[in-house]
């Protein structure tokens, strides 16, 4: 990859008329050690909000004597909670305790770390940081700091939109089960029900009857299998058979649905005070079911099943991918959510020390959940008389066969079911109405002067909760497993999230400056944070990142449902276009800012104020205060003497766009 340095000169309008930028070749440019200072100078100058200045006031709010439009939390514990409930989802519970038994038990959590510190922590505190500097949402953040690259907020925004469709259908299975729960006798313990068939055996895997079916276990089937298979899906044959509606699951889905919307409609005001509920709950539920689990008979097997190192299996590339994607899921990084969250911080709010213990909050929990999932996995092995890897399930197989047949086994099983379904049911939501928040913030960011009046934000919300509704519909047919399943596995796969990150490492650390940015966050926290920062946002993590995205397409496998279903080519083609879709933004919106210069692709001439180079003009005034000091103390003009450069092709134009150098956005 060709880097490249733009010089900036930002002069008072009042004065040249004209914003004069230079895009040259690294190795023509021979700039002196002292002129770089000047523009490092310029720049933290420039960074910083003027005197007397809240952080977040608008322009022409100032001048017309209004109170800054942009809330803030009322507390530091507010923000906490909601990021959170944010990340501490679903995936902390059923997914990293299965990945850490299937790559090695304790050996993955060496690439674990590795994308954790390398990767994970660096990108989510970048993301909070920008949030809170710029005080915008996910897009409009880089339309601010580096307009070029605006397509990052746009690929999140569509990553989050179609996160959010399919990841609150696993909220309306887990309300389906919790209603469930309050009957005589748990519908899935025993056969016999209605939907069960002649092959329903409830002692299929019991110890006194192991030997007699294990020559026809084939031919039976456990009745949470058959609960789950044929009573809440009634899955059909494919997707080709999408069938017609569950009303049921549709009416557990609108119910959802109607709670995030209620839980944000008010902002951060209601937000905030929610998250006192959801983000604190399940961790007492899980701290509950880890000290049932750890007492139960076979519990020392499954922890040991779940932790024994295997160093074996860090020569497969799939364990590295495995760590590189969990990190990036369970954080919650690349959606706009954790930008759009940031941006309701007050301007000194120490982000790096929170993000820092939040970092530990999140993976903790994951580390936790692996022994209250696989104490309790360990007793149902012991107690089928089978191998632990025969019950070991990841995501909805654990949390609706796997589980509930254990509970079912347990002493008083209606008590911990329902346990177990609240703390599915309030990980999944407060993660759920985040997302939603960050989605929704960061649209009302982008047109504010429509959706900030009155109640039409409100309005808006509904709007967009009752179209997402629609069209999870389809995921509540009796094909929707595999529509869900679609959407799961490409929508919002690993490799749409690290591309993203990749981008956004390179935009702050390369093209923003990684130096600028530590004086952006200096200045808001007051002192400048450990140098791994810089370290991973300009090297490691984008390495990290491309690696693992190149190993994830070198590594592709079609998806199978069960392991049985192929989905057919149309399927597999629409999933594809569900990712790019996401993808395409970065490289489209950048073609779509060079179009809109209209110059020459043989001779490129970078001069005037341009649309994707100037602040806009509700800025103008914060420069016009910051040009006398600069005009005084440092002349940078010698670093943008050159406005013309000369390129053979559009393609090596395009090029020289991964390393402009946007202006610096001032406060």
């Amino acid at each position: 990859m060709i880097f490249f340095i733009c010089g900036l000169l930002r002069q008072s309008k009042r004065d040249s008329g004209f914003l004069h930028c230079v895009i040259a070749p690294v190795y023509s440019v021979a700039i002196c050690s002292a002129d770089l200072q000047c523009l490092k100078d310029f720049h933290k100058d420039t960074l910083k909000p003027s005197p007397g200045k809240s952080p977040g006031t608008r322009p022409e709010d100032e001048a017309e004597g209004k109170a800054p439009q942009r809330e803030k939390w009322a507390s530091k514990l507010d923000f906490v909670l909601s990021v959170a409930g944010g990340f501490v989802g679903l995936g902390n519970v059923w997914r990293f305790p299965y990945l850490c038994y299937k790559n090695g038990g304790g050996a993955f959590l060496i690439p674990y770390f590795i994308f954790l510190f390398g990767g994970g922590l660096p990108v989510f505190f970048l993301e909070v940081a920008l949030g809170q500097y710029t005080s915008e949402g996910g897009i409009t953040c880089w339309a601010k700091l580096c307009p070029i690259f605006t397509g990052i907020g746009y690929a999140s925004i569509v990553i989050v939109s179609l996160l959010n469709i399919y990841y609150i259908v696993i909220l309306a299975w887990g309300l389906y089960y919790l209603f469930q729960c309050f009957q005589p006798e748990l519908p899935w313990a025993k056969c016999k029900q209605p939907w069960n068939t002649e092959h329903c055996v409830e002692d299929t895997v019991r110890k006194n009857k192991t030997l007699w079916l294990a020559a026809n276990a084939t031919n039976f089937t456990s009745p949470v299998t058959e609960f789950w298979e044929r009573n809440v899906l009634s899955i059909s044959t494919g997707i080709e058979d999408i069938g017609p509606l569950k009303w049921d699951l549709a009416l557990c889905l609108l119910a959802v649905w109607v709670i995030c919307f209620f839980c944000i409609w008010k902002g951060v005001k209601s937000t905030g005070k929610v998250v006192y509920i959801t983000a604190t709950f399940p961790f007492v539920m899980l701290i509950v079911l880890l000290v049932r689990g750890v007492t139960l008979p076979g519990a020392r097997e499954g922890i040991k099943f779940y932790l024994y190192p295997n160093v074996t299996r860090l020569q497969d590339p799939e364990v590295w991918i495995d760590a590189g994607t969990q990190i990036f899921f369970s954080y919650a990084i690349c959606l706009g959510a954790m930008t759009s969250l940031g941006s309701y911080n007050k301007y000194k709010y120490n982000c790096y020390r929170d993000c820092l213990l939040l970092g530990g909050l999140n993976s903790g929990t994951s580390f936790v959940s692996g022994f209250a999932i696989f104490s309790v996995l360990g007793f149902m092995a012991q107690e089928q008389g089978v191998d632990i890897a025969d019950v070991a399930e990841s995501g909805p197989g654990l949390a609706f066969i796997a589980y509930p047949k254990a509970v079912s086994m347990m002493p008083l099983p209606t008590l911990w079911a329902i346990l177990f379904f609240i703390m599915l049911l309030l990980l999944g939501l407060d993660s759920q109405f985040v997302e939603v928040e960050g989605q929704i913030t960061s649209i009302v960011d982008l047109y504010p002067a429509v959706l900030r009046k009155g109640y039409r934000r409100e309005i808006f919300i509904a709007v967009m909760c009752f179209m997402s509704y629609l069209l999870g519909l389809a995921m509540v047919t009796k094909g929707g497993m595999y529509v869900f399943q679609l959407f799961d596995y490409y929508a919002a796969s690993g490799v749409c999230l690290l591309w993203v990150a990749f981008f956004e490492c390179i935009a702050v650390a390369w093209v923003y400056g990684v130096d600028n940015f530590y004086d952006a966050v200096e200045d808001m926290i007051g002192y400048r944070p450990n140098p791994w920062m810089k370290w991973s946002w300009s090297i490691i993590t984008p390495v990290l990142c491309m690696g693992c995205f190149v190993f994830s397409l070198v590594k592709y496998k079609p998806l199978t449902y069960n392991k049985v279903y192929e989905y057919p080519d149309w399927a597999i083609g629409l999933g594809w276009i569900l990712a790019l879709s996401s993808m395409i933004c970065i490289p489209m919106v950048m073609v779509i800012k060079i179009l809109q210069r209209e110059l020459p692709p043989e001779r490129i001439q970078l001069e005037g104020q341009r649309a994707d180079t100037a602040p806009g003009p509700k800025w103008e005034q914060w420069l016009n205060q910051a040009h006398p000091h600069h005009c005084r103390n440092n002349d940078v003009s010698a670093l943008c003497e050159r406005n013309t450069i000369d390129v053979l092709s559009v393609v090596s134009y395009l090029l020289t766009l991964v390393g402009l150098h946007c202006p610096v956005y001032s406060r």
